[in-house]
């Protein structure tokens, strides 16, 4: 299985401290939001290899700090090419654009590189191989304007995703789908038919509903908390909570 981090993003709504410096490198509780991830995904054994995909303008700040990152796993920052909002590829053409370059024939984990979480992605792969299908993660949200900011999922009685929305103006379940997903092999190759069709290569998430019209999705509920930092409020309520 291989890692994909996503964070070929310009992050303009966290200017002026992402102006000259990447998202995932801002710090909390004295450590980078990467470093927060990584070190999520360095107990993860069946797990070798790690991409982190970026953009021309940040390549070498994440070079530099990876070098210096101690880990067991090879680390690798993937420069997609672009430089700025305007002409950004997408996480899920990014996506793509590792799985071609790297010609990544396994499993995929998916994360995006400016979430912090406190559960154990551990037991997310278990659930994976216990069924051997694609899989996406979900958190049980009270606030209906929450839900309505995020991806939103309906499952059935056997954990199978039946329906997604994306920032649905009426929520139909209080599922909220968080950028961490698992894919076999097979769906990894089937990104490219997604993109191909015209589909919106942007947020990882619009991938989930036209997966589920091919196939079976289960959602894995999460046992613990995710921060999206997003703007500068929530990166400043994010350093609150992890002082």
């Amino acid at each position: 299985m291989k890692c994909i981090l996503l964070a070929a993003g310009y992050a303009t709504r966290l200017y002026p401290l992402t102006k000259d410096k990447p998202k995932s490198l801002l710090e909390v509780s004295g450590k980078t939001i990467l470093q927060h991830i990584l070190d999520k995904v360095e107990v993860i054994e069946g797990i070798n290899d790690v991409y982190i995909v970026t953009n021309d303008r940040f390549y070498n700040q994440f070079n530099d700090w990876v070098n210096q990152y101690p880990t067991n796993k090879v680390v690798k920052v993937i420069n997609d090419g672009t430089t700025t909002n305007d002409n950004r590829l997408g996480a899920i053409a990014d996506i793509q654009y590792v799985v071609d370059k790297e010609s990544i024939e396994e499993d995929v984990l998916v994360l995006a590189g400016d979430n912090l979480f406190d559960f154990d992605l551990r037991d997310f792969v278990n659930f994976y191989k216990d069924v051997n299908n694609d899989c996406i993660s979900v958190l049980e949200v009270s606030n209906v304007e929450d839900l309505k900011r995020t991806g939103v999922v309906e499952i059935d009685e056997n954990g199978i995703a039946i329906g997604f929305e994306e920032k649905p103006q009426e929520p139909k379940s209080n599922l909220a789908v968080p950028p961490f997903y698992l894919y076999t092999k097979d769906t990894v190759n089937r990104i490219k038919e997604y993109l191909n069709e015209g589909n919106n290569p942007d947020a990882p998430g619009n991938f989930v509903p036209w997966l589920i019209g091919k196939k079976d999705v289960y959602a894995y509920k999460l046992q613990g908390k995710r921060y999206d930092i997003g703007t500068l409020e929530s990166y400043e309520k994010v350093q609150d909570i992890f002082k």
